[in-house]
C-alpha cells in the first residue's frame, strides 16, 4: 500500500520500492480492493523479498513490520507503527490503507519541504 501511494503522490520526490522481511506469494484480494477504492490499481504488483532490494542503497527506509530491519544500506530508517491486515476483511484493510495514506503523504510533504529549502538555500 505505501508504495502504491508514494508512486501515485510522491513520484516528484520519491523513487518507491517496497519489500517484505518474509514476502507473501501475492497481495492480499482485500489489499488491492482498498486501494482500488483510492483509484491506485495494485493488481500486478507482486510482494518482494527484502533480499531482492539488497544491491540498492536508499537514502530513506520506512519500516512497517514492527520487527527489526537487517542491515539495510539506508541513510535513515524511520519506524510506522501500523498494524499488518493480512488475514482481516476489508474494513481492517480500509483502516490501514488509511493510516499508510496519511504517513505517506506527511512524508511526501516533508520531502517537498526540504527539497524547496535545499533550492532556496542553493539560489544566490
Amino acid at each position: 500500500m505505501a508504495e502504491g501511494f508514494a508512486r501515485t503522490y510522491g513520484r516528484d520526490v520519491i523513487e518507491a520500492a517496497s519489500a517484505g522481511l518474509c514476502a507473501a506469494s501475492a497481495v492480499a484480494a482485500e489489499t488491492i480492493q482498498a486501494m482500488s477504492e483510492k483509484n491506485i490499481d495494485l493488481s500486478a504488483y507482486s510482494p518482494k523479498s527484502l533480499r531482492s532490494l539488497s544491491t540498492r542503497t536508499f537514502d530513506l527506509a520506512v519500516n512497517l513490520s514492527g520487527f527489526a530491519l537487517p542491515d539495510v544500506a539506508a541513510g535513515e530508517v524511520i519506524e510506522w507503527e501500523i498494524p499488518d491486515p493480512v488475514g482481516c476483511g476489508i474494513e481492517t484493510h480500509r483502516q490501514v490503507r488509511d493510516q499508510i495514506e496519511n504517513r505517506v503523504m506527511g512524508l511526501i510533504l516533508d520531502l517537498r519541504r526540504k527539497t524547496r529549502s535545499r533550492s532556496s538555500a542553493a539560489d544566490p
